[in-house]
């Protein structure tokens, strides 16, 4: 595989990743660096490792994960969207702090919808026999960078909107998982 392919891959494949975290920048009051660095790493982290997981699980647990990875994906994004949604609506809301979308286990579900696809690819790179290890981190890296620029995006576009603009954080949520449930079920 070509390093202008695989740089094609690894943005495809962080696109999600950068769709979530400019929800993010949207929804957090004020955003850190701790917030950019734990969303960055952990997306980069995970898009890093599904690769490694899908090329190191094989053939045989393929015809599962395709089955399936669109509705899991789907059910963790809709399931955080629709959080984030409704708490938007409470009538508390003004007085309490936003949830944190860089910490728990909302990270970790981020973390994972976000990046099933490349769980998916990682297989596909086994079968072409393709060394994981250099793509990988190509991945990663691209990640975490496409997550850090979504974070910001997001936060510039929070500041110009004011503060209801979770509800649209959590929508965009929802879309990103609504889009790779029906990109899978339509093209099976």
């Amino acid at each position: 595989m070509d390093f202008l392919t695989l740089i094609g891959l690894a943005a495809a494949l962080a696109m999600d990743a950068f769709a979530v975290a400019l929800g993010a920048g949207l929804t957090l009051e004020r955003l850190t660096g701790g917030h950019m660095f734990r969303l960055s790493f952990h997306f980069g982290l995970f898009q890093g490792m599904m690769p490694v997981i899908g090329w190191l699980a094989g053939l045989s647990v393929q015809r599962w994960i395709a089955a399936y990875d669109h509705w899991i994906a789907f059910i963790l994004l809709s399931f955080i969207g629709g959080k984030m949604i409704y708490e938007a609506f409470e009538e508390e809301q003004a007085l309490r702090d936003p949830r944190d979308p860089t910490r728990g286990l909302t990270l970790v579900m981020l973390s994972i919808a976000t990046s099933i696809d490349a769980l998916a690819v990682g297989l596909s790179l086994g079968m072409l026999g393709v060394r994981i290890w250099f793509p990988a981190l190509i991945i990663a890296v691209v990640a975490g960078v496409f997550t850090l620029a979504g974070m910001l995006l997001g936060r510039r576009i929070s500041n110009l909107w004011g503060p209801r603009v979770e509800i649209f954080g959590g929508v965009v949520l929802f879309a990103i998982g609504l889009k790779i449930l029906l990109e899978h079920t339509l093209a099976g």
